[in-house]
């Protein structure tokens, strides 16, 4: 018995790079009827749940992995579609299969090719786990490269600008929200945690909850003390959450609330689209620019590699002007 599964894997193996996941499947089958007794072998099929149970495994995979609620939305929906829009079990998927899906994602007005390989990565983590877990003898997605992308220069808020936001707030509350984005570089999505009892106002201080249920510290400065102080000086309502709405019942402020609120304040005096993570590449930014090393903006970011540093930060280009006469000119 031990001989004869050896045999078959060696089998396998060996025709491994000739075979996409399907026939991979029905080779496996063949095998195992000719060479061992089909009660005493259990079958690839009988192993693999249909694709909805499969997405579902998957996400709860990455909910224990730490993935936040949005990202698995984010992951749900992406996969959904693929899966209606290829209609085969992922088991028999072939790499064409999903290289098609691509270029039609591709070929699909106003998407751009950002987009297009986030969803391959998603597709590629999902069939990555799936031959992990055994359930697939190979993924049809190993083959399929990075989707190359053209890089934009992202301009981020100039000091003048960020003055006409903060000058433009009708209340106390998006002030602070302003200056506490500005001053920390904090996503959005941390912002919207934070209670009253994280603040630490004499160190000017909070601690925040990152991705994958990660905490670090961040700091604000003396201008973000003043008006948070100021804002929570003014509440009256018992919630134990730092932003609330402005009506009763003074609920927590979601990420969309303080999303919409910068959108309409940059429409409005600048006539520009600004958005909570504008703030965060700023911050890098003036970081590095202002000689910050890059191992304490990622410390200060939360990342987890400095290449993701390296991609917020945008070195100012007139500063790389002036060094480039002092050091070569």
């Amino acid at each position: 018995m031990q001989e004869k599964l050896l045999e078959i894997s060696e089998i396998e193996r060996l025709m491994a790079p000739a075979l996409d996941g399907g026939q991979m499947m029905r080779l496996h089958a063949v095998l195992s009827h000719c060479l061992i007794d089909e009660g005493d072998f259990p079958s690839a099929e009988g192993r693999y749940q249909d694709n909805e149970h499969a997405i579902e495994a998957f996400l709860s995979a990455k909910t224990i992995e730490g993935c936040s609620p949005r990202t698995l939305a984010y992951y749900g929906s992406t996969l959904r579609r693929f899966s209606d829009a290829v209609a085969k079990s992922f088991a028999s998927m072939s790499t064409d299969d999903v290289r098609g899906y691509l270029f039609s994602c591709q070929s699909a007005n106003g998407v751009s090719n950002v987009t297009v390989d986030n969803v391959r990565r998603i597709i590629s983590s999902l069939f990555s786990w799936l031959e992990a877990e055994d359930l697939i003898y190979k993924s049809p997605a190993r083959r399929i490269k990075k989707i190359r992308a053209t890089k934009d220069v992202k301009p981020i808020i100039s000091d003048e600008s960020m003055e006409t936001l903060r000058d433009g707030c009708c209340n106390v509350r998006d002030l602070a929200i302003i200056d506490l984005l500005s001053s920390t570089g904090m996503r959005v999505g941390e912002l919207v945690k934070l209670d009253r009892a994280d603040i630490d106002f004499e160190g000017r201080e909070c601690i925040v909850h990152g991705k994958g249920s990660k905490e670090r510290k961040v700091y604000f400065d003396a201008r973000a003390k003043v008006h948070l102080r100021d804002y929570l000086t003014m509440r009256n309502d018992g919630n134990p959450a730092l932003f609330v709405s402005l009506n009763a019942p003074h609920d927590r402020l979601e990420i969309s609330g303080v999303e919409a609120m910068l959108r309409k304040l940059g429409r409005e005096k600048l006539g520009q689209r600004i958005h909570p993570h504008k703030f965060r590449r700023t911050l890098a930014t003036r970081a590095i620019d202002k000689g910050m090393p890059i191992e304490q903006v990622q410390v200060l970011l939360g990342h987890s590699k400095i290449d993701t540093t390296l991609c917020y930060a945008m070195v100012d280009q007139q500063n790389v002007k002036q060094s480039h006469h002092k050091y070569i000119g």
